[in-house]
């Protein structure tokens, strides 16, 4: 199923996916964006336009509940496109080697990721990351 053609027809851009157990429940979540930001409407109208598609072909065995949502101003980065449009934030970066770095990503190009720590500009590649999140500092 091509979640970012679906998503296109609703005037949305897919972001990822996952699928999760919480206090026993089987989640799949969904999260989209658009420019200006995703209001509730928009969650409504492509989880309409989605279930009719997972009744005929659902993307896990057994019960499980479908949510719909954006991403959040704090979410993980796990594609290319995620670090590209996500240039100029701060970012939290866990290493294969379980290395910790935070900073405001610079840049993303050719797999490399260049974020702008206290101390330097820090270049890693895309293949050595294990986990990235961004954050808001209050």
């Amino acid at each position: 199923m091509d979640l970012q053609a679906l998503a296109k027809e609703c005037g949305l851009d897919f972001y990822d996916s996952e699928i999760v157990n919480e206090n026993n429940k089987t989640i799949y979540r969904i999260y989209i964006t658009k420019n200006g930001g995703v209001t509730l409407d928009d969650c409504e109208k492509f989880s309409r336009l989605l279930s009719p598609i997972l009744d005929v072909t659902p993307p896990v065995n057994g019960d499980y509940t479908l949510e719909v949502s954006s991403p959040g101003l704090e979410r993980n980065l796990k594609k290319e496109e995620h670090f590209i449009s996500s240039i100029g934030e701060k970012i939290i970066v866990t290493l294969n080697s379980k290395e910790k770095f935070e900073g405001e990503i610079l840049s993303f190009e050719d797999e490399i990721l260049t974020i702008k720590t206290q101390s330097e500009n820090l270049k890693i590649k895309f293949s050595d990351i294990k986990k990235a999140r961004t954050f808001i500092e209050w």
